[in-house]
């Protein structure tokens, strides 16, 4: 490896590094999706949608499972509620069901944009995960002719393309997409999505302050290989043209500034997904190029891209743009070795400079360092639930590139043998209301999606992963029309436990739902964990939670502050000023403020129980829940504050699963602020508050209620006591968003506070009121009540 110097220090300034330099993330207009849950900003071109939460759920009932989302637009057929064909080719009775029922869910919810399943059991096709080895030609793809005794990175494969799809899966393709009717309905969608980018002009330069352009080179990226795809799908060369504008425009004197920064290796984020940009360009469309269109391509990639990465591995200019490549165990590194890997096997053979040798001498061994390091022993991420897309979509892209290419990924899969369960760190974070999205979102995703479960369900032969992430919007892409295993039947839910533990240190977090295909289903996340070591990611959160009900989100995240705000990102010390700002402040998150104080970053919470029932849903779409079905998540958070002598916090589920109790049990020298954002109207009565959104209500009551507790509501926004922000930095807004508050002064309390959702043709009598019980005494049969 070359000699790197860079040391990370937790409390070095990145952002302010140097003039030109910050490493991490992007700000307005893509990064600042989140200026509250019911009423953001106007929507600038290519918004995520993911995290506008709470408001009641509004149906957009299409032909398929998924709506093709990229660049937040739109490709679906027309309205339709079901859909039925005969069957086509099978591989047994379950496949001939699939092709029968063609999609499994009948509509997407077009807020939270998750998929929505029809009510009722089809034992032919829901039944338990399997990939059919019996599968007809007609359902499988062939075997790689490409098989290298000895794999070596810089030994290629000799036909192209070489990169993630092998001309032996074109060839197979077609006849795969005419038998299964989701890789019919992506395929559509990717032909609409590139005629859609046709007519657009080509990407405008955008430098976003020091957040670089991220922006710019992901929606590049995203066209390049919708246009690339539909040319090898046609033979039609106006696609090829049209990819060509791209790459021009991207080196032209328009497009930022002459020299070798133009791809702005400052923020190589941006440098990175340049150069896979122009590799995938390169490769996919090589036998169409002419010799002077290859050469073009290819010089420009290694002047403005992996030349970049060799001066930023070994710091020669001394602009530290290559901080990532020590200790960043996060997208960072996946991103940026993932680009330059890519870019390299793409020019491997023509390139006689010999960089893309170098540049493979560095990134495989780097990126199994840090990289694939990025989940813990539970497959948790070590960032955030949204940056988990970032860093699986870099990492997957450079394992399934050097599969395919030289025939090993070189233990990139393997090395942290804990990747296998990160599909199921991303199921379950995945609730009914959206993501249980803790810390910063991160930008709009453009190129980046959820697909690597698809290679990663058939690599860790995991095909619950690619049942659950085939319906869900991000699918349509051509990554996935490649990572699909189409052998893959039953449903992701036949058999999936409703409730799964994450103890890893470094987050702690438990979810427990009612059902894993009712979009109006119970789901309640809570997390523990540590307040450093996210990547500098995360919120001073200790005990925040989500919950969801009746189709909509009463408890939810407020997700990133501006990434444009002074030092947004200097440090995760005590003293960063990155926890002025509200939504990073412990006042901005689901959980106890004690004395008005900020948690200590020096947090270490022991998980005292996690206990379940141990429901797992069946193969129908409708779940019977025993009456015992529970579960229930423990911890000790007493390390996050000062001044206080016991934190205990706990959440369960009663009442079969329709109702939650969250508990403190606290003993403190300070005041209590027990602290819920949600979009609801509040209404408050004594102990006891009415939610309404919509049509739908949720009543949370303070059971056994303490000498002295107040509850009220009040904005989101920073209490009079806070230390002020930086001059001439201010908080986002929060519109629309209620802080339901619960004080209390000092003492020794017992806090509970019950969340009954108003279920449809249940009557007050019908809910459950528990016995008081301790923390400390929790346990499956606790609070039952008869």
């Amino acid at each position: 490896m070359a000699s790197n110097n860079y040391t990370y220090n937790p409390t070095y300034n990145h952002s302010n590094a140097s003039n030109i330099h910050t490493p991490y993330g992007s700000g307005d207009p893509y990064y600042n999706e989140s200026t509250g849950f019911i009423t953001p900003h106007s929507a600038k071109k290519g918004k995520s949608k993911w995290v506008k939460i709470g408001i009641p759920v509004a149906l957009v009932v299409v032909a398929a499972a998924v709506v093709g989302i990229v660049l937040g637009l739109r490709g679906h057929k027309s309205s339709s509620s079901s859909s039925s064909s005969a069957a086509k080719g099978s591989a047994g009775q379950a496949a001939n069901a699939q092709n029968a029922l063609e999609i499994y869910p009948t509509a997407t919810d077009s807020l939270y944009l998750l998929p929505i399943y029809p009510s009722t059991t089809n034992t032919a096709v829901f039944t338990s995960p399997t990939f059919q080895s019996s599968a007809k030609a007609a359902l499988t793809w062939p075997s790689d002719p490409f098989q290298p005794a000895n794999p070596e990175p810089t030994v290629v494969r000799s036909d192209r393309p070489r990169l993630i799809a092998p001309s032996y899966k074109w060839q197979a393709l077609p006849q795969l997409i005419q038998n299964d009717p989701y890789m019919q309905f992506w395929n559509d969608t990717i032909f609409g999505n590139a005629t859609s980018y046709y007519g657009l002009p080509v990407v405008q330069y955008h430098m976003d302050g020091d957040s670089g352009i991220l922006d710019n080179a992901r929606e590049i990226k995203m066209r390049v290989k919708a246009f690339a795809y539909v040319y090898r799908m046609t033979n039609d060369t106006k696609w090829v043209d049209r990819a060509y504008m791209e790459l021009q425009n991207a080196v032209s004197d328009n497009f930022g500034p002459s020299g070798d920064l133009k791809w702005n290796p400052t923020h190589f984020l941006d440098t990175a997904e340049f150069t896979a940009a122009f590799g995938y360009a390169y490769d996919w469309l090589y036998d169409v190029w002419t010799d002077d269109q290859k050469t073009e391509i290819r010089n420009n990639m290694i002047y403005y891209g992996l030349n970049r990465g060799l001066i930023a591995y070994n710091n020669s200019d001394n602009l530290w743009t290559g901080w990532w490549t020590n200790n960043t165990q996060g997208n960072w590194n996946c991103v940026c070795n993932g680009g330059l890997t890519v870019g390299a096997l793409a020019i491997l053979g023509d390139d006689n400079t010999g960089t893309a040798e170098q540049i493979l001498g560095l990134t495989i061994d780097n990126a199994k360092q840090n990289c694939a390091q990025a989940v813990t022993s539970d497959g948790s991420w070590t960032e955030t639930a949204n940056y988990w897309y970032f860093g699986t979509t870099g990492h997957a892209e450079m394992a399934s590139s050097l599969m395919t290419a030289t025939g090993s990924h070189y233990d990139l899969l393997t090395v942290n043998p804990s990747f296998s369960m990160t599909g199921l760190f991303h199921m379950y974070v995945t609730g009914p209301g959206s993501l249980f999205s803790w810390g910063d979102h991160g930008p709009n995703k453009f190129s980046t999606t959820a697909n690597a479960m698809f290679l990663y369900g058939d690599y860790f032969n995991h095909p619950e992963y690619v049942l659950f992430q085939r319906d869900q919007h991000d699918a349509p892409e051509p990554w996935s029309m490649f990572w699909y295993q189409p052998t893959v039947a039953g449903a992701f839910w036949d058999g999936m436990p409703l409730d799964h533990f994450f103890t890893d240190e470094l987050d702690q977090w438990a979810a427990m739902r009612s059902s894993w295909t009712d979009e109006n289903a119970l789901y309640v996340a809570m997390k523990f964990g540590k307040n450093q070591g996210h990547q500098t990611h995360n919120d001073l959160d200790c005990g925040d939670f989500v919950l969801d009900a009746l189709g909509t989100r009463w408890a939810g995240e407020l997700g990133s502050g501006d990434y444009l705000s002074e030092n947004y990102f200097s440090n995760d010390t005590q003293g960063s000023e990155r926890w002025l700002y509200y939504r990073k402040r412990t006042e901005g998150q689901n959980t106890v403020l004690f004395g008005g104080q900020n948690q200590l970053v020096t947090v270490e919470p022991q998980i005292l129980q996690n206990l379940t029932s141990g429901t797992t849903q069946g193969s129908s779409t409708v779940i019977d829940l025993p009456s015992d079905s529970t579960a229930l998540f423990t911890g000790d958070l007493t390390s996050a504050n000062a001044n206080v002598t016991s934190w205990k916090r706990g959440v369960r589920l009663l009442n079969s699963r329709k109702q939650v109790l969250i508990q403190d049990d606290i003993n403190t020298s300070v005041s209590v602020m027990w602290r819920m954002h949600t979009n609801a109207t509040v209404q408050v009565s004594g102990t006891s508050a009415t939610l309404t959104i919509g049509d739908k209500k949720l009543q949370m009551t303070i059971l056994n209620p303490p000498d002295g507790v107040n509850m009220t509501t009040g904005p989101a926004q920073r209490l009079p006591t806070d230390p002020p922000l930086i001059d001439g930095q201010v908080d986002q807004p929060n519109p629309g968003v209620t802080v339901v508050m619960i004080n209390l002064p000092a003492g020794t309390y017992s806090l509970q506070v019950l969340f009954n959702p108003q279920w449809d043709g249940m009557s007050a009598n019908d809910f459950v009121t528990p016995p008081s019980v301790p923390i400390d005494s929790w346990t499956l049969t606790s609070h039952n009540t008869n």
